[in-house]
């Protein structure tokens, strides 16, 4: 038998008659090991597979980041040993969909139906018990690696046509650590024929070590979304004399949050900023967006199961608010041929 992984590889079975039968097998991880005493003369041992797959170490500046194959997801970053993220076990999948690129779509679209070039689209309901689609189709895809070095990797994915999604789109995440901290860089190409819809989100928990009712919120955004009980937007609201007012650094407290915000304030380099410190000052972490993402959705995890619950802020990037592709605000219209771009990263931040 083929070793190792990689493909579509010959195996086989021994009958009562010891006559060898072909068969195929993707990718399993066997290995034919001895065996003492009677019957075939072999055992098949199994290697353990990670439910995200293969995981890629990178490390530069002081930083180290796990990107695992399936999802393209961010399982761990830290600085100089300190986690800047909420991470998991390599033998978990991501509680609360901890650090996977949502695409093409992020959030929530009502019903999972919507129109696009006058064609009524239906999408599978990923959220049954609220009646939603939820955070697009590649979390649970393997992505192939393109290019990788000792600080930063990329990964591909060609999604094909799904139901209520009948585009091909090559998607890439890469991923690079720096001296001030992760850079992450998200792609999208109409491969396809027909124009597609696309919207991107990516679902990092920022951490200080600790539970976040302790900790200090800046969040430079002027509004913030209203809704209803199945979490579909109802409207846009001022946080302006609200417990959604961030702008100026304040405790979380007990306050939870899964709330999309916008209207960001940017700085003089065009990056909207969403710091979270412990109270005395004395450590931070920070999420920064350049232009084109004009929404972020703040979640405490108060619905994770108790071992993650509130242990993190959830600051997701997007380029589009939920069930955009039901109202069509910010969704981004990608030609044939067309691609696009988002660029988000996070860091540490030094004491003053």
């Amino acid at each position: 038998m083929a070793g190792g992984r990689g493909g579509l590889k010959e195996a086989g079975r021994w009958t009562r008659t010891r006559t060898w039968t072909w068969f195929w097998t993707w990718d399993l991880d066997l290995e034919v090991v001895a065996a003492g005493g009677g019957g075939d003369g072999m055992n098949w041992r199994v290697t353990s597979i990670a439910p995200t797959g293969d995981q890629h170490t990178i490390e530069g500046g002081g930083f180290r980041a796990i990107v695992t194959e399936v999802g393209a997801g961010l399982r761990s970053l830290t600085h100089d040993g300190r986690p800047l993220i909420v991470g998991y076990s390599e033998k978990e999948s991501p509680p609360g969909s901890a650090g996977v690129p949502l695409l093409p779509w992020p959030n929530r679209i009502e019903d999972g139906r919507y129109t696009f070039d006058g064609q009524e689209r239906q999408l599978a309901l990923t959220e049954p018990k609220s009646g939603n689609a939820a955070h697009g189709f590649t979390r649970t895809l393997p992505w192939r690696v393109f290019s990788r070095d000792d600080s930063s990797i990329s990964l591909g994915l060609r999604l094909f046509p799904q139901a209520g999604y009948p585009h091909i789109l090559d998607l890439t995440v890469s991923y690079a650590l720096g001296d001030s901290g992760l850079e992450v860089e998200i792609g999208a190409r109409n491969a396809g024929d027909t124009a597609a819809p696309y919207g991107f989100g990516a679902h990092p928990y920022l951490t200080l070590g600790e539970p976040v009712d302790g900790a200090v919120l800046q969040l430079p955004a002027a509004e913030w979304l209203a809704v209803n009980d199945r979490k579909i937007p109802v409207g846009r609201r001022g946080v302006q004399y609200t417990t959604y007012d961030f702008r100026t650094p304040r405790p979380i407290g007990d306050l939870a949050l899964d709330t999309a915000f916008t209207g960001l304030a940017r700085d003089a380099d065009g990056l909207a900023r969403v710091r979270l410190t412990t109270a005395d000052g004395s450590r931070g972490v920070e999420l920064w967006v350049t232009e084109g993402i004009e929404w972020l959705q703040l979640f405490t995890g108060d619905t994770l199961a108790p071992d993650h619950r509130r242990q993190g802020l959830a600051v997701e990037p997007m380029s589009c608010p939920p069930n955009a592709f039901r109202s069509g605000e910010d969704v981004i219209r990608l030609a044939p041929g067309e691609s696009v771009t988002h660029r988000w990263g996070i860091g540490p931040l030094r004491p003053a």
